[in-house]
């Protein structure tokens, strides 16, 4: 189906797309409605039916929009409109100004993951052109990037107003090959609550400090064992559970008990009993051994871990109606596997058959100098124009 292939007309109109989406410094701490209402602009112009939802700040919404007959089924073409930041990264050029130099098309966001969501957008004229026997939808959301916060509030959406796609593709950036399945990413915060004091007088504080460290080498110790609860036909790289202590944090100078302290920590579960297992043990560490002698000292101290997300991996399924479409679109004649995490998971748990398949290399999302190559892009139009031409013929799945 690869035979149709995209037009300069069509690479142009993205790449012309890209340039003003990568303009938009829609990183996640600072909201993406500019960006969103350009896209709802872009989409209404061709004759696409759009709705939009904000979180509870209104700094920042999900946009959903539907072309097509209005008929049951059909095909979400999914995208995240925030950005990491470029703090503290050295470009050579302004990040938020695309530049073309040398077949790639460099800017925050080019390759993670806007020039997706440009070509989606760039191609709405065609689907619009087109005789669609059932729709094609888009779905842009906002925060992907720190827990995928829009995409779970849109997939509630999604059931709430009957909505049931019978596929949906993830544009992450994945080389043009369909991907099936990968880890779940579970992140949390945690708070220990001390005692402050003069650090001459240990006994008379609680270091929060102290405390942290020992959750972190109770996080350390479980990762280790981790390893030996691997599914035997695990398919994943690594193919067990893992975790990482990303951040430690606490105190103030030398001569101070440490009243409190931060720990920020993930972990990537391949089976769901393995973070029931995690939490389960840092349970007993903590209520039972670390809080009682904590409190005997300071009947306030405290530890509490905050849940910042959980997003559910994608399993790799033998019935998946949007990988095959996706393998027919590029002539791939197989699917992957990525370490990262997506939102297709979210997708998948309402009921969509999902797959991953964009414009991209993943190495070259967060750095500075993010790249999409040319290539890429027309990969992704003509993966697009195939669709067209499929949704043009009937029903998915």
């Amino acid at each position: 189906m690869m035979a149709q292939t995209a037009g300069s007309s069509d690479m142009e109109r993205s790449k012309a797309i890209l340039a003003d989406l990568v303009a938009f410094p829609s990183v996640s701490a600072d909201g993406n409605l500019a960006v969103t209402e350009y896209l709802v602009a872009a989409l209404e112009r061709q004759g696409a039916q759009v709705w939009t939802e904000p979180d509870e700040s209104g700094t920042k919404a999900n946009l959903f929009a539907t072309i097509g007959p209005e008929v049951p089924g059909g095909v979400v073409l999914s995208g995240h409109t925030d950005v990491v930041p470029v703090a503290d990264q050295t470009w050579t050029s302004d990040p938020f100004a695309m530049v073309e130099r040398d077949g790639r098309l460099y800017g925050r966001g080019t390759c993670d993951m806007k020039g997706f969501v440009a070509a989606c957008v760039a191609m709405a004229s065609v689907f619009a052109r087109a005789d669609l026997r059932v729709p094609v939808h888009f779905a842009f959301t906002y925060d992907e990037e720190i827990g995928c916060f829009g995409a779970q509030a849109l997939v509630k959406s999604l059931q709430a107003r009957g909505i049931r796609p019978a596929a949906a593709i993830i544009g992450e950036p994945s080389l043009m090959l369909p991907v099936d399945g990968h880890k779940g990413c579970f992140e949390y915060t945690t708070w220990v609550n001390g005692l402050e004091g003069h650090g001459s007088a240990p006994d008379r504080g609680v270091n929060a400090v102290e405390q942290a460290a020992r959750i972190v080498l109770e996080l350390v110790r479980l990762r280790a064992e981790l390893k030996t609860r691997a599914p035997a036909d695990c398919p994943f790289d690594p193919p067990h559970t893992t975790i990482n202590p990303g951040a430690l944090t606490g105190g103030h100078v030398h001569n101070i008990i440490p009243g409190m302290a931060r720990i920020d920590w993930e972990m990537r579960p391949v089976q769901a009993a393995d973070a029931d297992f995690v939490k389960d043990a840092l349970a007993r560490l903590i209520d039972g051994e670390l809080l009682p002698a904590m409190r005997r000292i300071h009947p306030d101290a405290d530890i509490r871990t905050e849940t910042v997300a959980e997003v559910a991996g994608l399993e790799q399924r033998a019935d998946n109606a949007a990988r095959d479409l996706v393998m027919a679109l590029t002539g791939a004649n197989g699917a992957g596997l990525v370490p990262f995490g997506t939102e297709a998971g979210l997708f998948q748990s309402i009921g969509i058959p999902s797959v991953i398949c964009g414009p991209g290399d993943i190495a070259q999302a967060h750095r500075p100098d993010e790249f999409l190559s040319l290539d890429q892009l027309a990969l992704c139009l003509t993966m697009l124009n195939c669709l067209s031409d499929r949704l043009s013929r009937g029903p998915v799945g």
